[in-house]
């Protein structure tokens, strides 16, 4: 049966690989809408981007973290009045959605992986905007919302960690990097996958509505993310060197531990997703990354003229 998706935020990293993903699926008819084509704030826009959809993977987000500490009315606006706006839209036409979170929901001060119903407590604005967003999806949407939460986001299309680092050791001989904040690395395109599965899923009435967490299995720290990622790269990981949480100061708080446990996906006949190692070696074999990775083992460090 053909399935009609709206793929919101569509210009952004996620947003981009859930195209791809749904686009190569001969049973969806995609509709994808960036930022410039859709403001999901603008309650007249949003009723009509949802009409005659049976999903919608709502990829849009305000992502800047540290801004939102000065600017939480606009941040919140986005990740929290926004989505309302298109959980009601979907409410009211019938359409699934699939709504992505984030592991700064939480407070950080775990000891181990947060359940999907542990108790959320944001230390920052940006957690605090999407916590309201998660909120409006469970009032409005109780048997046909769908909240996603994710961490550690890196992919081919636009700025992320795993590029920075690659970018770096092409500039730098040594690069300091946090090694106390813990967290699960998680390829966009993984993710893309993982959510196209779960809408599939969610037609077929074999995944109930509620949170669910897309994160890799297991988990690292900043620092263990560059190191493996060096190493995978044929570049030395002793460049790296580990420094506190201190070395970098930002205006929002980070939650030291945000590492998400997975117990939801067993519900739905999905696996969760792919070990954090196992991820990061099949997104560095792409030809983006791979090209950032080539620059930096011609360099060893040396600024690339």
């Amino acid at each position: 049966m053909t399935t009609s998706w709206l793929v919101t935020g569509a210009g952004g990293m996620l947003g981009q690989d859930v195209l791809a993903e749904l686009g190569a699926d001969p049973d969806a008819v995609v509709t994808g809408l960036r930022r410039d084509q859709l403001d999901i704030t603008e309650p007249t826009a949003a009723h009509a981007a949802v009409a005659g959809h049976h999903v919608v993977v709502n990829c849009a987000a305000w992502t800047d973290v540290d801004r939102a500490e000065q600017a939480e009315v606009a941040a919140t606006a986005v990740n929290g009045t926004g989505v309302r706006l298109l959980a009601r839209a979907c409410a009211g036409s019938g359409a699934l959605l699939l709504h992505v979170s984030t592991d700064y929901v939480f407070p950080g001060d775990a000891q181990q992986p947060y359940p999907e119903d542990a108790p959320t407590r944001p230390v920052n604005a940006y957690g605090r905007g999407k916590l309201a967003g998660e909120r409006a999806v469970v009032e409005l949407m109780p048997r046909t919302g769908y909240i996603v939460r994710t961490a550690w986001l890196y992919g081919a299309h636009g700025l992320n960690f795993v590029a920075t680092m690659l970018e770096l050791a092409a500039r730098r001989k040594t690069l300091d990097v946090v090694a106390d904040q813990h967290g699960q690395p998680t390829w966009s395109r993984a993710l893309a996958r993982q959510l196209a599965a779960l809408g599939r899923a969610a037609l077929a009435g074999r995944a109930p509505a509620g949170i669910y967490h897309g994160t890799a299995a297991g988990h690292t720290t900043w620092y263990g993310l560059a190191r493996e990622t060096f190493r995978l790269s044929g570049l030395d990981p002793e460049r790296i060197r580990p420094v506190g949480s201190e070395k970098f100061p930002r205006p929002a708080a980070r939650p030291a531990f945000g590492v998400l446990g997975h117990s939801s996906w067993p519900r739905t006949g999905l696996l969760p997703l792919p070990r954090w190692e196992d991820q990061l070696a099949a997104a560095l074999d792409t030809r983006a990354f791979a090209a950032l990775a080539a620059t930096a083992r011609r360099s060893d460090g040396r600024p690339v003229t």
